[in-house]
């Protein structure tokens, strides 16, 4: 009965919208689903800031002021080795998670203890790749499937991710092309990471960690794979 009554309601008030807009009170026409569907088939772009060429420059600049540390190593081989600098550096164990997808890479040569799988409680580490980078905003970009399971960015302390430069974008529009292009049907969940959780809203002091990671450190790989 809620049910019914709330959809009779959301009905009443679109009528009305669309009786102010001169369309009339019942549902689109033909021609007005036409149009959306045109609409939303060519995605078409608003104004955007300008972003300068230098796209590695500005996403890593962009991304230190939300307060995630970077690196930059020139070789996806490198990145394991860098992951445990930063652990060290920061007193951290060398234990965790890591996406399927980069277990291949030589996680235990550089100390690490790493189960290739989704995050689970007791993980203090997780380790991930991102499909893009924004350098409008310094975000990681980050989809979910079979080798790159969404919880282990989201449930672990500290997430460590890997970013290929090339894979770096002016904007947030531009991410959204490569993965139409790239991946044709989207996945189940794509997520968009700007350095570590925060709230504000107890007296509006800014806590890390609340809903997420404590902190985010970004590894830039320059090299392309073989």
């Amino acid at each position: 009965m809620t049910i019914g009554k709330s959809d009779q309601a959301r009905k009443s008030i679109l009528g009305r919208i669309r009786r102010a807009q001169g369309h009339g009170g019942k549902g689109p026409t033909d021609a007005e689903r036409a149009d959306v569907e045109t609409y939303l088939r060519e995605h078409p772009r608003g104004p955007v800031p300008h972003v300068e060429d230098d796209v590695v420059a500005r996403f890593r600049t962009r991304a230190e002021s939300m307060q995630t540390t970077t690196d930059r190593v020139d070789t996806l081989r490198a990145a394991p080795a860098a992951a445990a600098r930063f652990l060290k550096a920061s007193g951290l164990p060398l234990t965790g998670c890591v996406w399927p997808q980069l277990a291949h890479l030589d996680w235990r040569g550089a100390g690490f203890d790493l189960a290739a799988r989704e995050a689970a409680g007791e993980d203090m580490v997780g380790i991930t790749g991102a499909f893009a980078g924004i350098a409008e905003t310094g975000t990681l970009m980050v989809v979910s499937g079979p080798d790159t399971p969404a919880g282990v960015s989201l449930l672990p302390e500290t997430h460590i991710a890997i970013v290929p430069t090339w894979r770096i974008v002016k904007h947030m529009e531009d991410a959204w092309e490569l993965a139409r292009a790239e991946l044709g049907q989207l996945p189940r969940a794509v997520n968009f990471i700007s350095g570590p959780s925060r709230t504000g809203d107890i007296e509006q002091v800014i806590i890390l960690g609340a809903h997420g990671p404590y902190r985010v450190h970004l590894i830039l790989v320059d090299g392309r794979p073989d």
